[in-house]
């Protein structure tokens, strides 16, 4: 009998080290698998840009059109530049909707929405991406339960107020850490009056919630990694792809001419410089030194420019409609690009 006890045991035991070792052997399957997902698809995406670069100008040239040579440039660059960002930002999104749980978000910010809108506001700092990457993290973690109040303080801020934007804006402006703190003040302070003004007067009605697709019974583990990161990259992807076609359009449509007429007004200039933001689509990671190339523009002015840029532009407008629905892209963008101006404006006539 104990023999037979033993035999027992024993193939038990090889059975669970057989189960562990299928275990780690999926897992490991899963993460390469994940893994050339993430680099095959944004080195797809940035190899179509490259090709339809190459091309653009050569057709644009056979048909003697300067101006569509001209537009796929601008459209290549704006594509390129959001790609790796936006690949960051829905590998972010994936991974905290698989592995982070719900709990974590409960425990970390405040129950009143008032309270958690600084705190996410503030919490922007930790990634370092642009706002091609914010929206699928904001998307995330309103699935995940966080009050959508709080998730798009942090939407607007983390793009402004993480460490990389702020160093490029030190190296942009050397010698003038006051374009620097001030860049820092009114990204943040617009980022949270935007999360209060929605938590007062935001409807559920306007605002769709991202939905996790189908995956079966993998909801979580690199399984639903896997399914959210596929999801959330081809549906930003598209819309990323949609707002630079359009920045691109508008980008050559508008003669430089225009420019020098509202360099002599401090006012007007901070309105054109807030409205090229919107229009430029620059990642912010290189928006300072955009902003530092104008120098006929006024400080306060090419604040304007940093502030407004990471929080409205048309391919960030494509994104959110594409994400939370065009009800909430049409009446959060108008009202962030008042709020943004106003907090440059503030903020400028104070530090700078």
């Amino acid at each position: 009998m104990r023999s037979t006890g033993t035999d027992v045991d024993a193939g038990a035991s090889a059975g669970a080290d057989a189960r562990r070792r299928r275990t780690v052997g999926d897992a490991v399957r899963l993460a390469l698998r994940a893994l050339v997902y993430a680099v095959v698809g944004g080195a797809a995406l940035v190899a179509v840009a490259t090709v339809v670069s190459v091309l653009g100008p050569v057709v644009a040239l056979d048909l003697y059109t300067p101006a569509v040579a001209a537009w796929w440039t601008v459209f290549t660059a704006v594509v390129v530049q959001g790609v790796p960002f936006l690949l960051l930002g829905t590998v972010v999104s994936a991974a905290i909707a698989a592995f982070v749980p719900d709990r974590v978000f409960s425990r970390l910010l405040p129950r009143s929405p008032v309270l958690a809108v600084p705190v996410a506001g503030a919490a922007g700092v930790v990634l370092p991406g642009c706002e091609c990457a914010s929206v699928p993290v904001a998307g995330s973690l309103i699935r995940r339960g966080v009050a959508p109040a709080a998730a798009l303080a942090f939407l607007l801020s983390a793009p402004a107020i993480n460490p990389v934007v702020l160093v490029a804006t030190s190296i942009a402006f050397p010698g003038q850490p006051a374009m620097v703190a001030a860049r820092l003040v009114a990204s943040l302070a617009a980022a949270v009056v935007m999360g209060w003004l929605w938590a007062r007067f935001g409807r559920d009605e306007w605002l769709r919630p991202p939905e996790r697709p189908a995956t079966g019974e993998v909801a979580y583990g690199l399984g639903g990694f896997l399914a959210g990161l596929r999801h959330d990259f081809l549906h930003a992807g598209g819309f990323l792809v949609l707002g630079a076609g359009a920045a691109a359009t508008f980008n050559i449509a508008v003669p430089r001419s225009v420019l020098d007429v509202f360099t002599g007004s401090a006012w007007l200039s901070v309105l054109l410089l807030a409205v090229l933001a919107v229009v430029l689509c620059v990642c912010s990671e290189a928006d300072a030194f955009v902003a530092a190339s104008l120098s006929g523009f006024s400080p306060t002015a090419r604040l304007a420019f940093m502030v407004v840029g990471p929080m409205v532009d048309l391919k960030l407008i494509a994104l959110q409609a594409g994400t939370f629905g065009r009800a909430f892209a049409v009446r959060f963008a108008p009202v962030t690009w008042v709020v943004a101006v106003a907090s440059s404006a503030l903020v400028g006539w104070w530090l700078l």
